[in-house]
């Protein structure tokens, strides 16, 4: 179960209905990234990107966005009450890359001109 609880920031939603959306990281959106053993080329991680609307994008990759499967199903639920929105997911296991695991998240806000990226971790690199 991955559960957020995160500030409600009024960007509108992603057209279309919700479910797995493609490019969602363009709209307001919380990931969180789970990687596995491996350097930057050969690691295997899972991306799951999740809105205030209730729409998802989930991605498992090989090697840094490399995605070999991706807008996989997401039993996930999420409401909006006031400044703050919650939501649920249920990640099957057989997602996950093999352990160990690293993870970090991010939320991702406001218009294209003036965007907000927000880290749990500071991560190295000019493109972390």
């Amino acid at each position: 179960m991955l559960s957020v609880d995160a500030p409600f920031h009024g960007d509108p939603p992603p057209p279309g209905p919700p479910g797995p959306t493609p490019g969602l990281w363009e709209h307001e959106v919380v990931e969180l990234f789970v990687a596995g053993e491996g350097g930057a080329d050969a690691v295997e991680y899972l991306e799951i990107e999740l809105s205030p609307h209730g729409h998802h994008l989930v991605l498992r990759l090989r090697g840094v966005r490399r995605p070999f499967e991706e807008g996989l199903p997401l039993d996930f639920r999420a409401t909006i009450a006031g400044h703050r929105w919650r939501g649920e997911a249920l990640v099957p296991r057989a997602w996950l890359p093999r352990p160990p695991h690293r993870a970090a998240a991010f939320a991702i806000h406001g218009p294209p001109a003036a965007r907000h990226h927000l880290a749990s971790l500071a991560l190295p690199g000019p493109r972390p």
